[in-house]
């Protein structure tokens, strides 16, 4: 065990263990996730990096695990290897303006909704007086419903915290004073207003490979001297 480990924290998302930036090729989600787990381990035992995650994040990647048919032996290694934590949401005090921007971006995408749905509405009114369609099992209407689905979904939830899960996170992050790994650009956007470190998630098993290599080199260093 290293005689001077980092003894950082990570909290991290659902987002880091699905992402298709992290597999190797011809890997399989169930390898990936695997390789992942054993590395946190080795950073945990060797480096005393600890990775956490809040309950609701959690809850939310074991479903998603499950749907893909993950074994068991997967499940174990995430519940020993990566520590629940509730965030303490009435002790992590957010700043006023913190809130004020949200607020003031909430209102900003409701708008931008609204345009985007009344440009719909009146496509579909063009649809209906037309001849038809050339998606072969859509109606008119129905692409622009579907065109409707993207164009509102980017309006308003691209790039914003938009669940109590991304929430969470961000106060576990400021109340344990650690770095947040994701994928998610929303939750990238708001470190900032938090004051909080951040890591992609494709680059956090290069971060935890490079921090036991060095480690490995200074024990290497000591045993030589």
């Amino acid at each position: 065990m290293s005689a001077a480990p980092f003894k950082q924290r990570f909290v991290l998302d659902t987002s880091v263990f699905l992402t298709e930036e992290i597999r190797e090729d011809g890997e399989s989600l169930e390898d990936t996730l695997d390789r992942f787990l054993d590395l946190l381990a080795r950073a945990r035992l060797e480096l005393h990096i600890s990775c956490y995650m809040p309950p609701s994040i959690h809850d939310e990647l074991t479903t998603m695990l499950a749907e893909r048919g993950i074994s068991e032996e997967i499940h174990s290694k995430l519940n020993t290897w990566v520590i629940r934590k509730h965030p303490a949401r009435h002790e992590v005090m957010i700043p006023a303006e913190v809130v004020y921007r949200f607020v003031d971006e909430m209102s900003d995408r409701v708008n931008r909704g609204l345009r985007v749905a009344e440009d719909a509405v009146r496509k579909a009114e063009s649809a209906r007086d037309g001849d038809g369609t050339d998606h072969e099992h859509m109606t008119e209407v129905d692409a622009v419903v579907s065109d409707l689905r993207e164009k509102y979904r980017g309006a308003l939830r691209r790039g914003v915290l938009d669940s109590r899960e991304d929430f969470d996170l961000l106060i576990l992050g400021s109340e344990l004073d650690a770095g947040v790994v994701t994928e998610d650009t929303g939750i990238i956007a708001w470190t900032e207003d938090f004051g909080l470190r951040y890591l992609r998630g494709r680059e956090f098993p290069d971060l935890l490979q490079e921090y036991l290599r060095a480690v490995g080199d200074l024990e290497s260093d000591a045993d030589t001297e």
